[in-house]
């Protein structure tokens, strides 16, 4: 049996970098061969499909859920009231890493991102016991692992060491289906 994979949610005030630091990671662990989903939070009352298409007249007759497939890429809308934990492992069960975006209210490790440019006068998560890593070009030193925003291969590293499966970039994950 292939483990859950690891969720890790990448926090932060609005523009702190929290997207551009997702890509970086997602390009730099993918080129290592760690089969990466991203999730990224979303207010209740988004709407993916567009009115008008098919899919959307679907949904609006009465589908529970409606899969849009291509022969290499899926979309799903489905009504799904479980807690965002449970969605994530069980929509990317067949990664090796879940990146999570926003999320702050979870109960999730984290890696908080903190600017000098930022409008806010403190970082958010100092003092959650689920912050496990700091990305920061500021002084603050909190009790957990701190980077800068540039320090791509170090925080990946990291990453890979605490929360993805040994061999990972030789699993079952990272071959089937790609």
């Amino acid at each position: 049996m292939v483990p859950s994979p690891h969720i890790l949610v990448i926090a932060g005030k609005s523009n702190s970098g929290k997207t551009t630091l997702m890509e970086k990671l997602i390009a730099e662990l993918t080129t290592r061969g760690i089969a990466v989903g991203s999730v990224k939070h979303a207010h209740d009352g988004f709407e993916i499909d567009q009115k008008g298409k098919d899919s959307w007249r679907h949904r609006k007759a009465g589908a529970a859920a409606t899969l849009v497939a291509t022969d290499t890429r899926v979309a799903m809308v489905k009504d799904d009231p479980r807690p965002a934990k449970a969605k994530m492992l069980d929509y990317l069960k067949d990664m090796d890493l879940i990146l999570a975006e926003g999320f702050k209210a979870q109960p999730l490790p984290k890696i908080e991102i903190f600017r000098k440019a930022s409008p806010y006068p403190a970082p958010l998560f100092l003092e959650d016991p689920n912050l496990v890593a700091f990305i920061t070009d500021t002084d603050i030193r909190p009790h957990v692992p701190v980077f800068g925003p540039e320090d791509i291969s170090p925080i990946a590293d990291f990453i890979i060491a605490n929360f993805v499966p040994r061999g990972a970039d030789e699993s079952e994950h990272s071959q089937e289906g790609r």
